[in-house]
């Protein structure tokens, strides 16, 4: 078993938790992790980036070379379109549709969204909305989490266990509004999966 995944946003959507949540699991089912992170000006609404690879081998390097991630699981459409280049040939894109202009010539949502609906292997979704259905729309990047799990080639019961451990501190509602917004984005992606 082996998956690299580019973990892409702004700072402060929560791309660091869901690389926690996801090592919690990874960890859980006895597996090789290496994992690489780069911090923009995240007070500022600066890119954050994480490289993440996961192995039942032996993972010599952290960094994902250009052409061979398996996955872009991106809380933002531009940074998804960004990393663009990291993605394999097989690999599949899992972005949130709702824009974070946080630049004065961001393009325009619509050119952006038309750009990620056009990629052959797509799970995009209104996370914000899905979340806040799910009952608080802060946990919109669990619920990108949850829409990445169908290609994660981990156990979905590990990363029930990830969040449980990972929230377990803040109180059993918070684990449950975060479990809630796990399985509502692994619906949505089952759902909408184009092979």
């Amino acid at each position: 078993m082996k998956i690299d995944i580019i973990l892409a946003g702004v700072g402060g959507q929560g791309i660091l938790s869901i690389a926690t949540v996801l090592g919690a699991a990874v960890l859980r089912e006895n597996l090789n992790l290496k994992q690489a992170e780069t911090h923009g000006m995240s007070q500022r609404g600066g890119a954050v980036v994480s490289h993440l690879r996961i192995s039942s081998d032996t993972v010599a390097s952290d960094l994902i070379p250009e052409g061979a991630a398996d996955l872009i699981l991106s809380v933002e459409p531009m940074e998804a379109l960004r990393y663009l280049p990291y993605l394999s040939d097989n690999g599949y894109v899992v972005t949130n549709t709702t824009p974070f202009v946080n630049i004065p010539d961001y393009p325009a949502p619509e050119q952006v969204l038309a750009a990620v609906n056009a990629l052959p292997r797509v799970v995009a979704l209104n996370a914000d909305e899905i979340a806040k259905a799910a009952g608080n729309s802060r946990t919109s990047n669990i619920v990108m989490l949850g829409a990445a799990a169908p290609f994660l080639q981990l156990d979905f019961t590990t990363l029930e266990e990830g969040v449980r451990s990972i929230f377990a501190r803040k109180g059993d509602a918070i684990v449950d509004l975060n479990l809630r917004a796990l399985h509502a984005g692994h619906e949505f992606a089952k759902n909408s999966i184009r092979l």
